[in-house]
């Protein structure tokens, strides 16, 4: 059952917290010239982070425990996004070099797991951003929303009556944009959500990396 403070509904967090462990996971399974920094840092960074979600699930999203969520969740975008483009960028110049203890399958699963932090990162960020935030979305107080999906726009009878986008629904975003390098059937509405920091990020690891770690293993 969904509950809030204001309305006796909130979004359930196991799938954000589900997310956030596979992030977690990811960048620890990074290799060390790859990644920048000890592989111990990611698993405190995560208890920070789950324990607000821990702390909305169990006070039935207190208002308090809502500002934390975001607070924390928001600043553990810009970090790990920050890791992700200078894992990116150190992977690429590894690349470049064409060091020989850098193989070819170090290279391909590196850009993978690159590729997928990506598209958690962003998740993440949409989820927090459009209209408010979460309970702001389930109360249908939020303020202007930045993407337009379509069930909005169906007829009534095919949607939910009391239906609103959930974080599933900015994964699916998120990983649509990745793939696509472009708008998804999702249509973006705002100024920040028209700009192409997540496709660009995407086009680079799997046009740059992915394809050369694949001539690598081909040769």
């Amino acid at each position: 059952m969904k509950r809030s403070a204001g309305t006796g509904r909130f979004e359930p967090r196991w799938p954000v917290g589900l997310t956030i462990l596979a992030l977690l996971v990811l960048l620890a399974v990074l290799p060390d010239r790859i990644r920048l920094y000890p592989s111990w840092l990611g698993y405190a960074v995560g208890i920070a982070v789950l324990t607000p979600l821990a702390g909305v699930g169990l006070t039935s999203a207190k208002q308090r425990w809502r500002r934390v969520e975001r607070i924390v969740i928001l600043v553990f975008v810009v970090v790990v996004g920050a890791a992700n483009l200078v894992n990116l960028a150190n992977l690429t110049a590894l690349m470049l070099s064409r060091e020989a203890h850098t193989s070819g399958m170090q290279l391909l699963t590196s850009s993978i797991a690159l590729w997928v932090t990506n598209v958690f990162v962003f998740s993440l960020l949409y989820w927090q951003i459009d209209r408010g935030g979460p309970e702001a979305r389930v109360d249908g107080a939020g303020g202007w929303a930045d993407w337009l999906f379509p069930q909005e726009e169906a007829p009534a009878e095919d949607v939910p009556r009391d239906w609103h986008p959930a974080f599933v629904d900015y994964l699916y975003l998120s990983y649509s944009t990745a793939t696509a390098f472009s708008t998804t059937e999702v249509a973006p509405l705002t100024p920040r959500a028209k700009l192409m920091l997540q496709s660009m990020i995407s086009l680079i690891t799997i046009v740059l990396v992915a394809s050369r770690a694949i001539n690598i293993l081909g040769s």
